[in-house]
């Protein structure tokens, strides 16, 4: 057939695959050098894969707990490999942004496998790379779960091909990213069985989702996470519906009304017009099929009283990605679509784009504090072992290559400030979880014991060292 030949042709999919790339790297990186990536996730991740790499124990000291007692994500030792040659932060960036721009290959191969012209497999890939989530989730530090993206449509392209073993690689690859994505792998399963009538392929997802979700959430994450580590620690996100999973449960089934009240609440409308927007016109009740994959996603989003998990911002609605794709292909191979022109479905999502991703946080809120931003470098090239450190959420990740650092918060103030050997401010920027008023109670505190000496001040930027480790360098 035609599209096996374009399968291994140049085209120019590769060619915008490597532009979306460097796009995409360039930005993560620019924003994590402006100083507004953030401990919580940029930080615990890359201090965790920091750790493996040096063959330490990953135990997040933000968390708390190992990190595979965080989301079971053993993707992070095979990232651990990349800074076994250099421990960089960097390499989480590359690795976000090609894995997200990756998934335009096989959304080139899928759609010219269902019979759409090169064109119009042009314009669905065009559709992907410029989705809004796609670019947003990118400047959000960095999630494992973008690596499941390319992985969840690699899996769809290899049961489409009866190739077995890339099947159960891309599928075992999407497992590893979070053991919420079990779920999507399961669904996943299920409408490769009944629609598809992939049964062995269907059999394979759905059994091993099933499996891994199991096995992650009774034994991984308690195991390595303990009580702090629990899944039900992310029960506040429905405590409309109870404290625990059971009561949870419970409420679900017993209370209709309340789940109801939930789903069709204007918060909710408002999150699927935002997600839908860009893809609205390739949707149709023919090529609805493969929306099957995202119910997990969609209803745990929809479920949740936690207005993050209703943006196009945060990881959350990632996974439902691939299928909306998926959607998009299968209503252009009806013969569907309101959008049926490569001009005119490439021109829809740039005027998507262009409404709904934040490249504008550039040259609003992501440069906020370049007035302390050449003194905030200045101090962290002075931090120069891997002692403990005490500092802000923003500056965190840029001193995560230690077993130890911790962040400056109001909700829980630093109870024993000996057990750190530097401590970095920023007064004028105290950031997340801290205010002014604490980050200078903070700073006259430690000018006013024989604990720590003044290293370095400039711009309301502090940094304070430990006096007998001071002396001793």
């Amino acid at each position: 057939m035609e599209w096996k030949k374009k399968l291994i042709e140049p085209n120019p999919v590769i060619w915008m695959i490597g532009v979306s790339t460097l796009i995409l790297f360039g930005c993560s990186l620019l924003r994590h050098e402006l100083f507004q990536s953030n401990a919580y996730d940029l930080g615990i991740f890359d201090q965790a894969i920091y750790l493996i790499s040096q063959g330490q124990s990953p135990i997040s000291s933000f968390l708390r707990f190992h990190i595979l007692g965080d989301h079971a994500a053993w993707i992070f030792y095979l990232l651990a490999l990349f800074y076994k040659i250099h421990p960089s932060v960097y390499w989480l960036f590359a690795v976000q942004a090609a894995s997200l721009a990756l998934g335009a290959l096989p959304t080139w191969h899928l759609a010219r496998h269902a019979g759409l012209t090169v064109q119009q497999s042009i314009a669905v890939a065009a559709v992907y790379l410029l989705y809004p989530l796609v670019y947003n989730i990118n400047l959000f530090d960095f999630h494992p779960e973008v690596i499941a993206v390319p992985a969840l449509l690699g899996a769809v392209l290899a049961a489409r091909l009866d190739r077995i073993w890339w099947f159960c690689l891309c599928i075992v690859l999407a497992l590893g990213c979070k053991a919420v994505l079990s779920l999507t792998v399961a669904a996943m399963g299920v409408w490769l069985l009944v629609f598809e009538k992939k049964r062995r392929y269907g059999a394979i997802a759905l059994i091993s989702g099933i499996t891994w979700f199991v096995i992650a959430t009774k034994i991984v994450i308690p195991f390595f996470g303990g009580q702090a580590g629990s899944v039900e620690r992310h029960i506040t996100r429905y405590a409309y519906l109870g404290h625990s999973f059971s009561e949870v449960a419970q409420n679900l089934l017993l209370k209709p009304g309340l789940v109801l009240g939930q789903i069709f609440s204007l918060g909710n409308l408002e999150y699927l017009l935002l997600l839908l927007a860009p893809v609205i016109w390739g949707l149709s009740l023919q090529g609805i099929q493969p929306l099957v994959g995202a119910i997990p996603t969609l209803g745990i989003n929809l479920l949740s009283d936690f207005a993050t998990q209703k943006d196009l911002v945060r990881q959350y609605s990632l996974p439902a990605v691939p299928f909306l794709v998926l959607a998009v292909i299968s209503t252009l191979a009806a013969g569907r679509g309101w959008l049926r022109n490569k001009r005119q479905i490439i021109l829809w999502s740039l005027v998507a784009f262009m409404a709904l991703a934040k490249y504008g946080y550039f040259f609003s809120i992501y440069v906020d504090s370049l007035d302390t931003w050449q003194a905030t470098r200045q101090a962290i090239a002075l931090v120069q072992t891997k002692g403990p450190v005490l500092t802000t959420a923003e500056i965190a990740p840029h001193l995560a290559h230690r077993p130890v650092v911790k962040l400056t918060s109001v909700y829980s103030p630093p109870h024993n400030l000996a057990e750190f050997d530097y401590i970095l401010l920023d007064v004028t920027h105290p950031g997340w979880q801290s205010n002014r008023e604490f980050a200078t109670n903070l700073v006259n505190q430690l000018n006013n014991t024989q604990l720590f000496q003044l290293r370095y001040q400039r711009d309301g930027v502090y940094l304070f060292v430990k006096e007998v480790f001071h002396n001793s360098v």
